[in-house]
Parts: structure tokens; sequence; C-alpha cells
């Protein structure tokens, strides 16, 4: 059947074109041939044979690899004929690449065909060599090294009569010509359920479906787009929660399941052995990590809530927060108006509640804590590479080299252009120029700096809404409270910045989860355009977009209140004002630290729920619509495939999100530790529930994902490293300029004692007056002058305090910074070039005296690559003698034969 115009043009398409009209691609039969056969290629129609349990053709002897679905629209209009030449083409092409392929109708709903891809021993050993995958050769049996840190956690894991242990091989990459130097003691065994799947998915991208002059389209990623396919998808091995009545089936959802997805398994370590084995390593190296992780944030969280018990068990007893609620020092401190005309004196003893929670995380061992913070998340990751690099053992992925890694079918398909390879000076094809490649890398990076902009567009807005919403509050609230009995409690806690803290943290928690969604597929666009060459280049570009947006998205609220809010103020009789109108916001008389910490627990929070709604609620909700509409009865009657095809989809990018989702966690632990000790252990309590959740989820609620390679995190450990130093800074930044520890301690050690001072011994009592300002109502100008009432107990007072370091009225130089501003600004500086120096060391030295890989491990893996060479080549060595043993027979044998 002729395709219409409109398929002529479908965008959908991938097409691959060279100038000359030669099409070379790689494991792809001649176009000519498939023009004239991919007719008489016809997949042969099986009834379902009743075994809900089945994994096997209808001949209980081909495995099923993968499955295609496709509603069959052979009998409605025309424009739909397209869609069924391309996918009958598409499987003529599997056929004649030696897949064998079996085809069922639904059980569910008629318009759906499942059709059953098997891929023969000699299939696989053809692209089990193209991968190079590494097979089993000989049993290991040297013996494995165990750490104190196994020993420990042995206890933990499930019981090995449940889940037995994963024998150990020396393996090398496949060959063909040397299968007998493998171990193959079962063909049917030989070749995991996974690594058949991943050389099925491996065919199904490359296999071609559609060919028009000298461009081939090829690609099932492109089928399902264009909706030919409705999904493909590996098969799980049985039901999650009742094991399979097949006798050979391994059961391994099942195990999982029960072992590590279910809540009750919330206590025990990972199977991550087995875990490999069913997702493949890439899944396995992503548990693998979150486990680490979470293990490591125990200790930290341990230490963060000791530092919080410290905090709240000493608030009482803390000097300057005594001097602020004392009613003969912070009673008799009269406040300037916080804003213009229309805010109020008020007496300095009205934030008393405030102050004391400010003690709770601005006090002597939030220093202790950054420092800490700051050793243990290098230990982290130095010790992450060292258990990372035992894992690339266990999982025989030490060799994984780029090479091997083939290239993304949509690069391939855009290869028109010729040049030299730098490497192998040998000419091979790529899809765009030099100046061509620049060009997209331009409009990338253009397009990113835009939606940062906006960002920080959004961030202004933010900060205008808390300007205006102040004064508001200010006017009202107070008034509000007062004259309201059932409010009447609240009046000390609920204070103009409070209300405007709150409210600005939700609103800008709802600004980051809507641009969070926008950009997410402005992202995926950029990246695809530029077009990456493998799908590690293709993750790791879409990684650093993502994160560099995110990091701006979350963290850049609270950037504003550690550093830039209450920084630039001016004095009351000349403050400083956004746009000419908003005068700029003043932090609380405790400081901001007190909202950075409110701030912070409301992003982590909100983040943690909304997350935990997407990947637990919506699935769920996704699967049971889905089943009640197709009006399910009983889930015995229905094969297999059929169950799956039930579930929710894993999308294209992956795992992509839960390390992004972990990553920006990673931030806000480390980045502003120093203003919320709790944030650690926020995240342990968030991460033990996102381990199950993450496991329920890929178990229970969606498809089998298509297994796949990784040796490494990715783009995920150099984000880290960089998180991990700015993290340094940053902390180091908040205790000097955000917190009131660094004018505490300069007041304690040269302000309270001669000659500043009458006493001779260091004190903190008069802190409070000594960091605040006086004015003289009578400079105050026509704008910013109050134009209410003054409250009752405001007599004959001509000046008032507020927070800074500046000279009092009558001085030659009024209202300038004082001579204590410049100590504490320098010992600001001091602190911050002394901390991060110390700690930069720290962390140098660490990391120079922790190997990323162990000398034992490495010891290992040298006496088993020479064990595995020496192997090789004595198997190779007896082949070669048999060839020669049986050339002379076959000479006699075709001697007679010849004779005869």
């Amino acid at each position: 059947a002729e395709m219409s115009e409109a398929e002529d043009n479908d965008i959908l398409e991938l097409d691959s074109e060279t100038e000359d009209g030669d099409v070379e691609m790689t494991l792809m039969a001649d176009v000519g041939e498939f023009q004239h056969l991919y007719r008489f290629f016809l997949v042969f129609f099986a009834e379902f044979n009743g075994n809900p349990d089945s994994l096997f053709f209808n001949d209980g002897k081909r495995r099923i690899d993968f499955v295609l679905v496709y509603e069959d629209e052979s009998k409605n209009a025309s424009e739909k004929k397209g869609s069924q030449r391309r996918r009958e083409f598409f499987e003529g092409s599997l056929m004649n690449l030696g897949v064998e392929l079996e085809a069922t109708q639904s059980v569910m709903d008629e318009k759906l065909v499942y059709v059953k891809v098997h891929m023969p021993f000699e299939v696989l050993c053809t692209y089990a060599e193209v991968l190079h995958i590494k097979l089993p050769i000989q049993p290991n049996d040297l013996a494995q090294q165990s750490s104190a840190y196994n020993c420990f956690t042995r206890h933990f894991y499930p019981s090995e009569d449940v889940i037995a242990k994963e024998p150990d091989f020396f393996t090398a990459p496949f060959r063909k010509d040397q299968l007998k130097c493998f171990c193959v003691k079962d063909r049917e065994q030989f070749f995991t359920p996974a690594v058949r799947s991943r050389m099925a998915y491996y065919i199904l991208s490359r296999a071609p479906y559609d060919v028009k002059g000298s461009v081939k389209k090829f690609g099932i990623s492109k089928l399902l787009d264009g909706g030919v396919y409705k999904a493909a998808y590996p098969l799980h091995d049985s039901r999650f929660n009742v094991k399979s009545k097949e006798p050979d089936c391994p059961n391994e959802r099942f195990l999982l399941y029960n072992e590590w997805a279910h809540p009750k398994s919330f206590y025990k370590m990972q199977p991550l052995d087995l875990i490999r084995k069913y997702f493949g390593e890439k899944i396995g190296i992503y548990f693998a990590w979150l486990g680490f992780y979470t293990v490591m944030l125990t200790l930290a969280a341990a230490v963060g809530l000791g530092c919080f018990i410290y905090g709240y068990t000493t608030r009482e007893s803390s000097t300057w927060s005594k001097e602020v609620c004392d009613p003969q020092i912070g009673g008799e401190i009269i406040m300037c108006p916080q804003c213009d005309e229309i805010c109020l004196y008020w007496r300095l003893n009205t934030t008393c509640e405030s102050s004391k929670r400010l003690c709770i995380f601005d006090n002597y061992g939030t220093l202790v804590f950054a420092i800490f913070m700051s050793v243990w998340v290098t230990l982290f990751l130095e010790f992450w590479k060292r258990y990372q690099a035992e894992l690339e053992h266990d999982w025989d992925t030490v060799e994984f080299l780029q090479q091997e890694e083939q290239l993304r079918p949509e690069y391939e398909a855009k290869c028109v252009y010729e040049r030299v390879n730098p490497v192998t000076q040998e000419k091979e094809k790529v899809p765009h120029t030099a100046c061509g490649k620049c060009m997209r890398v331009s409009c990338g990076i253009s397009t990113v700096l835009f939606w940062v902009l906006l960002i920080i567009a959004s961030v202004v807005g933010v900060i205008v809404y808390r300007l205006a919403m102040f004064i508001t509050f200010s006017a009202k609230l107070r008034t509000d409270l007062k004259y309201t009995k059932e409010l009447e409690p609240f009046k000390e806690y609920v204070t103009p910045q409070m209300a405007t803290s709150i409210t600005a943290s939700i609103i800008s928690l709802i600004i980051i989860m809507i641009l969070n969604n926008v950009y997410e597929k402005v992202a995926i666009w950029i990246t695809d355009f530029e077009l990456p060459r493998t799908k590690t280049e293709y993750e790791n570009s879409l990684t650093l977009k993502m994160f560099l947006f995110q990091f701006v998205n979350y963290y850049s609220s609270c950037f504003y209140i550690a550093f830039f809010k209450g920084k630039v103020v001016g004095y009351p009789g000349r403050p400083v004002y956004w746009f000419g109108a908003f005068r700029n916001e003043e932090c609380d008389p405790g400081g901001c630290l007190t909202e950075l910490t409110t701030q912070l627990s409301i992003i982590m929070t909100g983040k943690a729920v909304w997350n935990n709604i997407q990947e637990v609620l919506l699935p769920w909700v996704k699967n049971l619509i889905f089943r009640h509409c197709t009006q399910v009865g009983s889930e015995k009657v229905i094969p297999r495939w059929e169950q799956d095809y039930q579930l929710q989809p894993i999308g294209k990018l992956g795992l992509f999100y839960e390390y992004l989702e972990m990553v920006i966690q990673f931030g806000f632990v480390t980045l502003f530790v120093a203003s919320f000790p709790l944030a650690p252990l926020l995240a342990l309590f968030n991460n033990l529930c996102e381990i199950r959740v993450d496991a329920w989820k890929f178990t229970t609620q969606s498809r089998r994902v298509v297994p796949e390679k990784a040796q490494d995190i990715g783009a995920w450990q150099p984000i880290l490293q960089g998180v991990a130093i700015l993290a340094v800074a940053t902390n180091a930044a908040i205790i000097a300029f955000t917190s009131d520890m660094i004018p505490r301690l300069v007041y304690y050690w040269a302000i309270s004692v001669s000659p500043h001072s009458d006493g001779s011994n260091h004190t903190m009592t008069g802190f409070i007056n000594s960091s605040l300002s006086v004015f003289n109502i009578a400079d105050f100008n026509g704008n910013s002058s109050p134009i209410v009432d003054t409250p009752y107990w405001f007599n004959n007072i001509t000046t008032c305090r507020y927070r800074d370091f500046r000279n009092p009225p009558g001085h030659p130089n009024q209202y300038e910074y004082s001579i204590h501003y410049w100590h504490v600004i320098a010992a600001k500086l001091a602190f911050m070039i002394v901390v991060e120096h110390i700690v930069y060391f720290t962390k140098f030295m660490l990391s120079y005296m922790i190997p990323d890989v162990p000398e034992a491990l490495k010891e290992q893996i040298k006496r088993e690559r020479y064990l595995t060479q020496l192997k090789v080549e004595l198997c190779l060595t007896v082949l070669k003698i048999l060839l020669k043993i049986n050339s002379p027979r076959e000479k006699i044998n075709g001697i007679f034969t010849s004779r005869t």
C-alpha cells in the first residue's frame, strides 16, 4: 500500500542518508533485498495455550526475549496502512537477521497483538561478540577478600537459603570461534535472560522498517513514537507476589519483592547481586550508590541530631538570648520601624521566642558540625570510589571500555559527512561538520543561560513579594492577632518576618516545581538537537544541563537569604530601595539564620512529599485505572506478556530523575548544613523510604527495564565532587556572614574587655546592646518617618535602635560604619580564609591517603587477569592441536569419498 503525503513527511521517522545514495549501517541487510523480500516473511500466529506463567513460545522450548505490542488496524481506514506496512517490513527485517517471532492475539482486547521475540543461540553468539559481552570460562577458585564492613553487614543480608550466592567465574570477551573455551553446560542457560534482552533490544534498535530511495529508516524507538507499536519490553519472570508454577523459573522478581521491596524488609541490606542480575548493572550501581549514601548518612544524622539536642538544651542559658527576653534589657530597648510610614516602633523583647529558636541552630556546636560535614563528605566520596571499585570487580565491568558502547541509532541515522578519525586515521561518518557542531552546542548553551536567567527573574519576583507582603503583615498582623481572641496565644510566635518567610517559601516551592516540569522538556529537546554520539554522552550532556538548572532553581532562594538579605539595607534615615519603591528587607534582630532554616525545611520536606506522590501514588493510580478500564476479572487467565503490558513503562531517561533527586538532596545536606543540622536526619529518613519505594516501583508497578551495562554513576560523580568543594565555602560563609557567631566571638575576646569596656573579664554580657546602633528619630526623612500613632509606652523617647555597627548621632561621622564594624568584617574574612584552607587541606590529605582502589583488590584483579589470559591461551592451544589432528583424517575421508 502506498503511503500518504503526510506520512512521507513524518517527522517521527529516523532517516539515514548518504550523498551518493549508498547506505552503510552495521548489522543491516541490503536495502533492495528488503524491498523485495519483506513481504515473504510472515509472522506465525499462535493461540494462547492457557499457561499464564509461561515465558516461552507455544512449543515450550524457545524463550521469549522481548515482546512487541501493536493494535491491529487492518480493518480500519486506509490512512493506517502505512503503519501496517512499516510493521511488516520491520518484522521481516528481524527475521532476516535470524530472529524468530510468534504473534498471539490479546486475551483481553481483540485489537491488540503481542509479537514475541526469540533469539536463537547462533544469533546470541553473533551479537555477544559484537557487544563484547564477557562470559564465564572457568569457576574462580581464588580466595575472596572480606572486609570488616562486610563482616558487620552480612547479618542484615537475606539468607543464602532464600537468595543463593551468585557463582564467581573467570570471564573473557566472547568470541564465536572460541566457543569451546567457555563454560557452556546448557545452551539455554549460557546467556542470562538479562543479557538476552539486552542483545534483543540492540537488534530492535537497528532493524530497518522502511526505505525510500537512498534513505533507510530504522529503530524500534521511532516506531513506538509514531504509534506503529504501542509498547516494547522484556518480560518479568513471574508475578511479584506469587511464585511461578513453571518448574525452571527462578522467580527472581518474587524474591526481589519479598526480600527487598516489601516494607517488612526495610532493615535488610539490599541483594545487589540479584538486582544486578535481574535489572542490569546500571540499575544495580544506582541502588548500590543509594544504599551506600544512606549508610553514610547515619553518622552525619547522629552528629547533627547531637548538635540539635545541644542547641535545644542550652537555648535557655544563652546570655544574649536572656538579654533579649529580659524586661529590664530587651524590654527597655526600642527598635526602629522596619518599613516606611505604616510600621510601628517595637520592643526588642517581643522577639524573645524567635531568639530562643535561633539559639538552637546558631551555637558553637553548629561550627563543629559544619567542619565535621566538610570532612564527612570527603570520606563519603573517597570510600564510595573504593566500594565502586569492588563492585566493578565483582560485576566484571573493570575493563568496560568506551568502544564497547555502541552508537545511538539517532546518531547513526544522521551520519552524512566524512572525516578522518584522529585515532585510527581512517575515514568515518559523522552527522555534522565542525561548524555545525559548534552551532548546535552554542544554541544549547544560550538556551540554558536563558532559562537560568528566567529562574533568577522568578527569584527577584519572590523577593518583591517578600518586600510588599512584609509591609502588609507589619501593618495588619499584630492588630489582627491582638483583637482576635482565638489567635491571641500566637501573637508572640507569628511575627511579620516569620509570616513573610513561610508564605514566600511555599510560593518558591510551587515556582520550583512548575519551572522543573517546563525546563525538563526544553533540556531534552536541546540534547536531542546536539545529537550526542553514545547513550552515555547523551545522559552526561543532559545531566549537566538539568543539574545546572536545578541548582539555580532549588538553591537560588537559599543563597539570597543566606548571603544577600539584610546585607545592604542602609539605616533608618536613609534606607536602600529596590526599583525605587520597595524598601530592602532587614533580618530579624537575631539574624537571617532562622529564616534560612525555615526555607530549607519547607523545600526539603515539600520536595520529598511531592516526589513520593509522583513515584508511588501516580503509578499505582494509573495501573488501577488501566486494569479497571480493561475489566480484567482475574490475573490467572492472562498470559505473562499481557500482565506486564498493564504495568507502567519506564521513561526514556530511566534513572536520571532518581539520581537528580538524590543529588539535589545531597546539595541541601552539604551546602547549607551549618544552618540546619537536622538536614542529614531528614535525608536519612527520606532515603530509607526512597530505597524501598524505588524497589517497589521497579518490581511491582513498572515493566521490566532493558538491562544496560554501566561501570560507575557517570557524570554524577564529578557533580558530587563539585558540590562537596562548594559546600566548604558556603558553610564557612554562612557561619561568618549569616550567623552571629563571629560578632559574638569578637565581642567576647575584644570588645568586652579594656580598652573598649571597663570590665577586665571576658563576658557575653552586654552583647545585645553593643550589636545595636542608635538612631535619632528626628533624623527621619519624610518618606521613612512613621505616620501611624505611636504605642502608649512611647513617651518622650528621642532615639531608637537598629541592627548594625554604626556611629551614634552627634558623632563627627554619625551613621557611618564604626571601628567595631571593621573589626567584625576583618574577623569574618579571617575566619573564612583560615577555615577554608584548613578544611581544604584536610580534604586533600584524606583524598591522597585513601586510594580509589584498595591495594588488595588491585592485586586480585591483576592475578585474575593473568590467570584468565593463561586459560584462554591454553584453550586456544588445545583447539589448534585438535584441528591439526582432525585435518589429516578429513583429507583421508575426502580421498575415500572421491574414490567411491
